[in-house]
């Protein structure tokens, strides 16, 4: 299928390799899917023929979520629609022992289905093209497992986390180092207790014990923002012959992007430069009503203008008609703030809302995604945590990059957060000296993180370097 280059600053050395396709493999929950097709239509700029399979609804998700693209470039990609076996998909129901979605675990047995047809989408790749390459999320091992038996394919895995947390989820659990660290480690890095649902975390080892058979591995970070990660992880590979390439970040990166202009948008054109703080929790975390009034009421009392993207977790397919409740505000409040806040209640286009000059902070749960899209764009985050790779994130933004304070720490996990400490850390991160001190970094930072995906920048060389070893 032919359509516009998706990537504008690679028509000048795109390069035609017919012979070579490449399919990607994502696991199908929103910040996998979305990271995933951020690299597809970077390969797409290169004159690949890129598939991305994976099941109807969720490839369809993908699609409709899509922002910062123009929407036709999604042309140039395959896309294979397959069916897996139906599935439990309950609202979110929220729980402040466990903020990780515990709705979404029937989708994790259920996506072990897409094997067999995945296998035989290779097999036919393989008698079309000189090599077929494939890029899996390192959630969908066991899935693609049969590429080791398919002629003429290669296999690379994607880590959809940051190589900070991947590196030190691997070195805690080694009894004799093979090496010293030449650094200090930071002293606050939490615990992985409470992050994960142990039928969740039992899925994820098992198809980590899986890994080895790949060629390299590929991660959503330049080596700017975690060279030193990647540099241990490279050490620490079993197989010295497997390749490392840091291409992020993947998202757009324009900051003066005129595509899909939101509402919210429009509210921010009026605004001045740096004084909004963004909140938004992501696609996998739902608050109980009582955080939510505390979060309601610290925002209110801060003084700061903000844009608040107010609602549920996903549940496992977001098509299937599950009823979810919409989260409450106290009565009167979206009265009394509307002068200075805007609150949204489905989704909302985060690259290009942190891409707003007016926008000064952002309040996240510090899911990948939002932490390698709000440094690309150079913004500062109070970070709160809630599960997952959530936590070990936190610790690389507020003490590693010194680019965000905490909100509360992960000891205190179970506790209600009370709208004091949320107004004091709002305060901090957006009038403080600290808080100027942290905006100056990120702004710092996102400058060449950004350089770092134009042509010639460390993050441009390594796909440069990946497109030429997988066409080689």
């Amino acid at each position: 299928m032919e359509g516009q280059n998706c990537n504008k600053k690679s028509q000048q050395n795109e390069i035609q390799h017919p012979q070579v396709a490449v399919l990607m493999v994502p696991f199908p929950a929103q910040g996998h899917l979305n990271q995933l097709l951020h690299l597809a239509h970077l390969i797409t700029s290169y004159g690949l023929p890129v598939h991305y399979a994976g099941s109807a609804s969720h490839n369809h998700q993908a699609k409709l979520r899509l922002h910062g693209w123009e929407s036709e470039t999604l042309s140039k990609i395959h896309f294979h629609d397959f069916q897996i076996p139906p599935y439990s998909s309950p609202p979110p129901n929220p729980d402040p022992s466990t903020f990780f979605p515990a709705n979404a675990e029937p989708l994790f047995d259920a996506c072990m289905h897409l094997r067999q047809p995945i296998s035989q989408l290779l097999q036919e790749l393989s008698t079309k093209f000189r090599r077929s390459i494939v890029i899996f999320d390192s959630l969908m091992t066991s899935v693609i497992q049969d590429v080791k038996n398919i002629p003429k394919a290669e296999s690379y895995v994607f880590f959809p986390i940051s190589a900070f947390t991947i590196f030190f989820n691997t070195w805690e659990k080694i009894p004799e180092k093979p090496f010293q660290l030449d650094f200090e480690v930071p002293k606050c890095i939490p615990s992985n207790e409470g992050c994960l649902p142990p039928k969740v975390l039992n899925f994820i080892v098992q198809q980590y014990l899986l890994l080895g058979f790949e060629a390299g591995a590929l991660f959503n970070t330049s080596r700017l923002i975690e060279g030193r990660y990647v540099q241990l992880l490279e050490k620490l590979s079993i197989d010295p012959e497997a390749k490392y390439f840091s291409v992020g970040p993947l998202n757009p990166v324009e900051k003066d992007s005129k595509i899909d202009r939101h509402i919210c948008l429009l509210w921010l054109d009026k605004q001045e430069t740096d004084s909004v703080i963004y909140v938004s929790f992501g696609s996998s975390t739902s608050m109980t009503d009582e955080q939510i009034t505390e979060l309601a009421l610290g925002l209110e009392r801060s003084g700061q203008k903000f844009v608040w993207v107010l609602r549920r977790a996903d549940p496992a397919d977001i098509f299937s008609g599950s009823e979810v409740r919409n989260p409450l505000l106290p009565e009167g409040y979206e009265e009394r703030v509307k002068n200075r806040g805007m609150v949204i209640r489905d989704w909302a286009p985060q690259v290009q809302i942190l891409a707003h000059p007016s926008v000064g902070g952002f309040m996240s749960h510090c899911g990948w995604n939002s932490c390698i899209e709000s440094i690309s764009m150079g913004v500062p985050i109070a970070a709160w945590p809630m599960h997952s790779d959530q936590p070990r994130n936190a610790i690389l933004v507020t003490e590693v990059l010194r680019i965000g304070t905490l909100v509360r720490d992960w000891t205190h996990r179970a506790d209600l957060v009370m709208a004091t400490t949320i107004e004091n850390a709002l305060r901090r991160l957006m009038t403080s000296e600290d808080g100027k001190e942290m905006q100056k970094r990120a702004a710092e930072l996102g400058d060449v993180v950004r350089a770092s995906v134009a042509e010639g920048g460390t993050s441009r060389v390594e796909m440069d370097s990946f497109i030429m070893h997988i066409t080689r």
